[in-house]
């Protein structure tokens, strides 16, 4: 392949709209890129959380996938009629929570974020995956969206949820459990 971007500024984009990948331009705070914003701003998140040391190879070798499969919806949402995610690929999302969910303890409080550095920002890119679920949701209710999108990210976003769990044990971290009862 040859090289896709020669130039990195364009200008184009000065007036305040951008370049879909059909073609089309459109104002720069659209729906649309809004989606495929907080889907990169997730990605992004993940790439953080993959710089962290010695991650357990399962978890790395998943976030690994996740990030190639959020590119393709970017792509997706980018460019209007495309189709990049699958239902097969939510229910590799769900295979794989239940699978890291399995080594855990149940649940019963809420945990607070945190528990280590990776947790933490396992955390964090939870938090932003139900950002893009959401703005993924915006975009649907105005255009229309495969609702394969909306459940790989809220597939998604539990994933991230167990796998910080499984993080914080990783680094003999704890969870932090909420207290409700806690003196204010």
């Amino acid at each position: 392949m040859g090289n896709r971007l020669s130039k990195i500024y364009t200008r184009t984009g000065d007036e305040g709209t951008t370049g879909l990948g059909d073609g089309s331009r459109v104002r720069k705070d659209s729906l649309r890129v809004e989606a495929y914003g907080t889907v990169d701003e997730l990605n992004s998140a993940i790439g953080v959380l993959l710089a962290v040391p010695a991650l357990p190879e399962a978890v790395s070798d998943c976030l690994t996938t996740i990030q190639h499969e959020l590119f393709d919806m970017g792509g997706e949402l980018c460019i209007p009629g495309h189709s990049a995610i699958s239902a097969a690929q939510v229910t590799q999302l769900e295979n794989a929570l239940d699978g890291f969910n399995d080594t855990l303890p149940p649940l019963k409080e809420f945990i607070l974020p945190g528990g280590g550095p990776a947790a933490a920002a396992c955390h964090l890119a939870r938090a932003i995956a139900r950002r893009a679920e959401r703005r993924v949701w915006s975009l649907a209710a105005a255009e229309g969206v495969r609702t394969e999108l909306t459940q790989y990210l809220n597939r998604l976003s539990d994933l991230l949820f167990v796998m910080a769990r499984v993080l914080a044990r990783h680094e003999h971290g704890t969870e932090v459990l909420w207290r409700h009862d806690r003196a204010r």
